[in-house]
């Protein structure tokens, strides 16, 4: 039967969830903000190719996340609009908490958890997994195989000309980073990746654009059809 977990008891089942994972493990938590015991313990399932996917909801990845996540070939992550629910799972057990992945959760606050084994509760967690499974069909993949450039990078000869989506102002073209510094700053506060912008981040033409989706529709077409970059798809 299902168990209540008080904080230890969730972080210590969490890394017990990653850590007995044999064939498959899911990750679903708003912030995408991995801590470092955790972040080894991804890399040793990443080592053995277990199937991980990551399912997020708040667009604030960080260039060491995304360089991290690159060098990891078998995690895929995906950005679910709208999510706040929290629940980890491999083939065997899973986890219904209030934590996020990210350390402060866990050294910090008073949460509470609710964990289920599928040898004890198989339709219980048959519906979690079902749910899981759900969320990976709605949610977007996203790329991860671009290094971030920072906002504030210079143009050098070989960088693509891009545009800031909020006030036009060139800088290197990579669509996880469609703002200029200043603007970036700003978004920053309140990190709304559906927030509309201005202008397309590809072409500079007035368009509506987020920073989830920063490309219009003819620029999103040929952006797709260049060749793959070197990396992996997440």
């Amino acid at each position: 039967m299902a168990k209540f977990l008080d904080t230890t008891g969730v972080s210590y089942h969490l890394q017990q969830l990653i850590n007995q994972a044999q064939d498959t493990l899911i990750l679903i938590s708003p912030y995408l903000k991995i801590n470092d015991r955790l972040r080894q313990s991804l890399e040793d399932k990443d080592r053995m190719k277990i199937d991980i996917r990551v399912i997020y909801g708040k667009n604030e990845l960080q260039p060491d996340q995304i360089n991290w996540l690159r060098s990891l070939k078998f995690v895929r992550t995906s950005f679910c609009e709208n999510l706040h629910a929290k629940c980890y799972l491999n083939e065997r057990e899973a986890i219904i908490t209030s934590m996020n992945l990210y350390e402060f959760s866990q050294v910090n606050n008073h949460e509470m958890g609710i964990y289920i084994t599928k040898s004890d509760d198989p339709d219980l967690y048959e519906a979690i997994y079902a749910e899981a499974r759900r969320l990976i069909r709605i949610s977007e993949e996203i790329r991860v195989s671009i290094e971030v450039v920072p906002p504030d990078s210079p143009l050098s000869n070989g960088d693509e000309k891009g545009f800031c989506i909020r006030c036009k102002k060139e800088i290197v073209r990579n669509p996880a980073a469609p703002y200029c510094g200043d603007c970036y700053r700003v978004w920053k506060k309140y990190e709304n990746p559906t927030y509309q912008e201005k202008y397309c981040h590809r072409c500079g033409k007035d368009h509506p654009s987020t920073m989830h989706k920063p490309l219009c529709p003819e620029c999103y077409q040929q952006q797709s059809k260049k060749p793959a970059i070197k990396g992996k798809s997440a």
